[in-house]
């Protein structure tokens, strides 16, 4: 079949089918319609341009009989999608001009989709950027996910402190998808399992509908398309009127609200019963949708199922689908009359597993009562997986162990590969979490190290730039990153080195501009802004910065006529709803902010910045006016990153640890282009064995000591000295993640930054090496890794 090739496209085409959408999608005409209405005809006329590629690459890979990828990801967090569309189908120019002759500012349209309430950081962003890639590399692949109604929430400060609400982004009408309701699966929970003619029999107790609904996914310069699909928890029964009739108002609803809360919200807090219960039937929901449809789609071409491997791979984005090993080996038991030892092995020979973490409190486990209640079934079919597992190793690694089922060790023993996030992380994998399930399947795991999509996180995103690398390299990088080391012949140049500041300083400017009419806050464009914008958590270190931005201060308002780097600290990150620690510390950010930004001895040298409420559309911004990238997790926890790799790609060099991917950006980029500060992984594991070593630090720092003594002072609470005392006494008293080990050597490393700086040129030269040196970084890079290595596919273009 003859590859699709996009038609050419004119603004007065577009402008045309714009008005068309208005009127007949719409029912509007010009002179009546607002915002939304323009948004989506635009959004509708674009999608019709997806429609085209989409179906042309389904039909090559029905025909072709092709090898399909299937990436289970609790989070996909694909942002705005007019500015995806446009950029990867070539047409962001035409579009620009057909919304100009219809009176309309495309920025201000674009402004108005909302993101999409699907996920909540790096895990979900990168599986956005994996679909994007598998699309632009013409890999036949699904996403599956959940499609939540209100995601996970929207943040707002309130006296500085996060305040929870769900977000509306469904509020709206979703333009990019396609209800699906012939695409629907029952969903099963709880009952119990009963026994006929040795064959089991799961009578449950619940039952749920999954329906599907599709948004295309479409690669560069719009040559192939693929699809996500996400689940919607519908009822079996919409409405119980016989309960209505008798009075029972509430109940004549329940189908319903059982069904709405499972695909509501994203992580639910589970440090309640119900939380755990909901969030393992909210896993079990889309995991088990997911396997039947591929099982379906498989069957459908006429294939034997003994041949599912040679048809289809299954990837697990962390623990949250493990469940598909024991779901796809109940299906092949009870549904397809396979044996239990082929059917463990066909699973096996499927499933591909992501680790996103070396702490042991993330890889998931479930009460195993609970678990038993919910999945009866799988319960014994993953009894069944352990006594095979040990008596085939030897090994007494246990997935149910201590009254717990883990999926960690469920996911790794189902899965054929199971690969780590970058260098470091795969190989502090063998020696830490996993050390005794490699040891049993030691040719097991490998790595895939992290990369983003440059189409998004710089092509689209960084204008200015991407301008200044056109004209300077040409056009093809879009595709191939790597053309990125031809800027390195330029880096001395001094044309090059201004233009690369003022493409700078234009992203600056529209950071300000933009935060300005938002927050109403006023920032200085010519200070360093200094950014740090991920999940709040203890290991990611956010209080390590606020703490240095109080010493900072101090010694500000010690010497005022010092020779000081104006800064502008920017923050951006959710914490957990049930993560007191870290919202304490989004807390005290917030109310260091207040104290300093109204410092009339500093504010002009020191400003701090937190806006709520940060996503994908927020750090489309953030990122291009980036200065200095804060990657300062303790060594040895964070897993790759990918915040480092935009930043970087950006122009924006990294202080960091050696931890996760900055250990391979640093080598990328060069060592003399990175600040390097804190204990390496090893280091930090033998620092913690010293009995007191948190306390000792403290003692040895003055400055240190005194920005903690101001704490809990009340200085920045307004005199309240026991709102932070949950923070200090974890600093003093346990402080896993070393923040007082490496508090000082971070102190020192941020005055080299502010030196460094202000030589104009050596730092636009690290800046712009940045740029030059994350070639490898592309997930079209990761993309082919995981192709080669896991899936056994290549590109059917």
């Amino acid at each position: 079949m003859p590859e699709y090739t996009q038609p050419i496209a004119t603004a007065d085409v577009l402008r045309d089918d714009i008005l068309r959408h208005l009127k007949l999608s719409l029912g509007k005409d010009a002179e009546h319609a607002s915002l939304y209405d323009w948004r989506m005809s635009l959004s509708l006329a674009l999608r019709d341009r997806v429609v085209e590629p989409w179906f042309a690459s389904t039909r090559k890979t029905y025909e072709g009989k092709y090898k399909r990828i299937y990436y289970l990801s609790m989070e996909f967090l694909i942002g705005r999608l007019i500015e995806d569309v446009t950029i990867n189908l070539d047409v962001e120019g035409i579009a620009r001009d057909a919304m100009a002759a219809l009176g309309q500012d495309y920025e201000t349209v674009v402004a108005d989709e909302p993101d999409a309430a699907l996920g909540n950081g790096g895990l979900g962003r990168l599986a956005a950027c994996f679909m994007d890639s598998l699309s632009t590399l013409s890999i036949p692949a699904y996403g599956y996910g959940i499609r939540y109604e209100h995601g996970l929430f929207e943040q707002h400060f309130q006296d500085g402190q996060q305040i929870e609400t769900a977000e509306g982004w469904l509020a709206q009408r979703h333009a990019w998808e396609f209800e699906r309701p012939e695409v629907a699966y029952n969903i099963h929970f709880g009952g119990y399992v009963s026994e006929t003619d040795g064959k089991a029999n799961w009578n449950p107790a619940e039952t749920v509908l999954a329906m599907a609904y599709d948004t295309p996914t479409v690669g560069w310069k719009g040559k192939w398309a693929n699809t996500l699909r996400l689940w919607a928890a519908k009822p079996i029964k919409l409405f119980d009127l016989e309960s209505f009739n008798r009075g029972d108002y509430v109940g004549a609803n329940a189908p319903e609200r059982l069904a709405r809360t499972i695909s509501r919200v994203l992580y639910p807090d589970d440090t309640t019963e119900d939380g755990k219960e909901l969030r393992l039937k909210q896993e079990y929901f889309f995991t088990s949708a997911s396997i039947k449809d591929l099982l379906r789609r498989f069957l459908s071409e006429g294939h034997k199922i003994a041949d599912l491997h040679k048809m289809v791979a299954i990837q697990l984005n962390d623990t949250h689908p493990a469940i598909a090993g024991p779901e796809l080996v109940r299906l092949l038991i009870d549904k397809h009359d396979f044996g239990l030892d082929q059917a463990i092995d066909m699973a096996r020979k499927c499933l591909g597993y992501t680790n996103h973490t070396l702490l042991p409190e993330a890889l998931e486990s479930w009460p195993e009562g609970l678990f038993a209640r919910i999945l009866p079934r799988h319960h014994r079919i993953i009894e069944m997986i352990q006594e095979r597992h040990l008596a085939a190793t030897g090994s007494d690694i246990r997935i149910i162990e201590h009254g717990n089922v883990k999926m960690g060790e469920l996911a790794f023993i189902m899965a054929h590969r199971v690969n780590g996030v970058s260098a470091l992380h795969s190989e502090l994998v063998k020696e830490t979490v996993f050390a005794d399930l490699h040891k049993a399947y030691p040719d097991r795991i490998l790595n895939q190290t992290n990369g983003i999509t440059p189409r998004r996180w710089l092509y689209s995103c960084n204008p200015a730039l991407r301008g200044l690398i056109n004209d300077t390299i040409g056009t093809d990088w879009q595709e191939d990153l790597q053309m990125l080391q031809d800027l390195n012949a330029h880096l001395d140049d001094a044309a090059f080195q201004q233009a690369f500041r003022d493409a700078k300083t234009e992203n600056k400017y529209h950071l300000a501009r933009w935060l300005k009419d938002r927050d109403n806050v006023t920032l200085n464009t010519d200070a360093m802004f200094d950014i740090q914008i991920k999940r709040i958590h203890e290991y990611k270190r956010q209080h390590m910065n606020i703490l240095e931005t109080i010493a900072l201060w101090n010694e500000i308002r010690d010497n005022p006529t010092g020779n000081w780097t104006p800064r502008v600290k920017i923050f951006g990150g959710k914490a957990a709803p049930g993560y007191a620690l870290a919202k304490s510390i989004i807390r005290l950010i917030n109310d260091v902010a207040a104290t300093i930004n109204n410092d009339p001895v500093t504010r002009d040298l020191l400003q701090v910045v937190y806006p709520e409420n940060y996503n994908v559309s927020m750090a489309e911004i953030l990122i291009p006016a980036s200065d200095l990238s804060e990657q300062i997790s303790t060594a040895g926890k964070e897993a790759s990153g990918t915040g480092n790799m935009k930043l970087s790609l950006n122009g924006s060099p990294t202080i960091g640890t050696l931890d996760g991917a900055n250990v391979e950006i640093r080598d990328h980029v060069g060592a003399e282009n990175f600040f390097l500060f804190g204990l390496t992984a090893a280091q930090a594991q033998e620092a913690r064995t010293h009995h007191g070593y948190a306390r000792r630090a403290i003692d040895n720092s003055p400055r240190l000591r005194r920005v903690l003594g101001q704490i809990a002072d009340g200085v920045f609470s307004g005199g309240d000295r026991s709102r932070y005392s949950n923070i200090l006494t974890n600093l003093w008293e346990h402080d896993y993640f070393l923040v007082s080990c490496d508090f000082d050597d971070y102190f020192a490393k941020q005055r080299e930054v502010d030196a460094v700086y202000q030589d104009v040129t050596r730092w636009t030269r690290m800046a712009a090496a940045n740029t030059a040196g994350m070639g490898w970084f592309s997930s079209d890079r990761t993309i082919r890794g995981y192709a080669h290595d896991i899936w056994g596919v290549t590109s059917v273009r």
